[in-house]
């Protein structure tokens, strides 16, 4: 989506985007183009070579030595409480993807991007383990305030790769990231309003990059005949904690407006309704991204693949959680080319929303 937009934009134009939120992945990805906010086009290249050249043990340890290490310290943990306190335990090893971070990212240049003026805000969010909050750490300008809220807050920081692997932490995937006093995880976790941080930031209307086909039809009803396998549980949760709450916050962004227009402007000023009108636009990919996954299976690691295959992450009702985890270029590349192709499609009304002209 965003090589489509760099595309539609004039050469060496700067970032179009004031404030850029990211979480998970998206984090990242946020995190990339703030920091090359002053060439857009440029950032997205960037990026774009990064996930299109990008193999698993670029992300987490897939060797035999790697897993096999990783696996002993969550057998350990599972009998050794105090053992669990002091070393970080889950599902496989990151630390490849914190050195691959370290190589890529100047965090100077975020700043260098907010005093240009070709950024107003970066803003990611991760959720903490002992406080139960979300926490939008943010890097902005001047005049942007801290806020507090039912269960989620925005801090002022200076991003750097703590943030980046705290957001991305998948829950039991990936190890939790200790930010200041406390361990933070996936930042989708609990973020009850997604879309929230953005408008905080200052944002006065938003473009959100989806990543869940639109539900078009009621699923078939077919009566189970085998229990369902961990890996088919653990992708409706990660589901459940990644992509639901992004519907619901638009739902509700939208009915917003819709009250909004019935309201008398004068009466919104004599009640100090702290409420206004925000254009929303998502565009969504319109093809399943677990479908996707479910055809380069075969690109894993043959460890990786006996190792998910335990898990039932290999057969259909498992891609789900695969897709989370499946780091490969050939993947990549055709999300890659799918989230261009359904930009494209809708490139007028998009043209419109961004401002482009001509």
């Amino acid at each position: 989506m965003l090589r489509a937009i760099a595309d539609l934009l004039p050469d060496k134009t700067q970032n179009p985007f004031p404030v850029i939120c990211g979480t998970s992945a998206g984090a990242i990805n946020a995190a990339s183009i703030a920091v090359s906010a002053k060439n857009f086009a440029e950032g997205v290249e960037r990026l774009e070579t990064v996930w299109s050249h990008f193999r698993v043990n670029h992300i987490y340890r897939s060797d035999l030595g790697g897993v096999a290490r990783n696996t002993m310290r969550c057998l350990f943990s599972l009998i050794s409480t105090e053992y669990g306190q002091h070393n970080p335990v889950s599902l496989l090893d990151n630390s490849p993807l914190e050195a691959l971070l370290k190589s890529r990212f100047s965090f100077r240049s975020i700043q260098h991007s907010i005093h240009s003026g070709a950024l107003h805000a970066l803003g990611l969010t991760a959720w903490g383990y002992t406080s139960g909050q979300s926490v939008t750490f943010y890097q902005a300008a001047k005049e942007v305030m801290p806020w507090k809220r039912a269960q989620r807050l925005g801090i002022p920081a200076e991003i750097g790769i703590g943030h980046l692997m705290a957001s991305s932490a998948i829950p039991f995937i990936f190890p939790a990231v200790k930010l200041n006093r406390e361990f933070f995880g996936d930042g989708s976790m609990r973020q009850l309003a997604p879309i929230s941080p953005a408008l905080h930031l200052g944002a006065d209307k938003v473009l959100i990059i989806g990543v869940r086909k639109p539900v078009t039809d009621e699923p078939k009803r077919a009566s189970a005949t085998t229990y369902p396998p961990f890996a088919q549980i653990a992708g409706h949760a990660l589901n459940s904690i990644f992509v639901d709450s992004l519907d619901v916050d638009l739902e509700r962004l939208l009915r917003i407006n819709e009250t909004l227009k019935l309201i008398p402007p004068e009466v919104l000023v004599q009640t100090n309704i702290a409420l206004r009108p925000v254009d929303a636009m998502m565009i969504a990919p319109s093809e399943g991204i677990n479908e996707i996954a479910q055809k380069y299976t075969h690109t894993l690691p043959r460890i990786m693949r006996y190792l998910y295959r335990a898990i039932g992450a290999m057969g259909p009702n498992g891609s789900t959680l695969l897709s989370y985890v499946l780091f490969e270029m050939a993947f990549c590349r055709e999300l890659i080319e799918l989230g261009y192709r359904d930009t494209m499609q809708q490139q007028e009304e998009l043209k419109k929303f961004i401002g482009i002209e001509g």
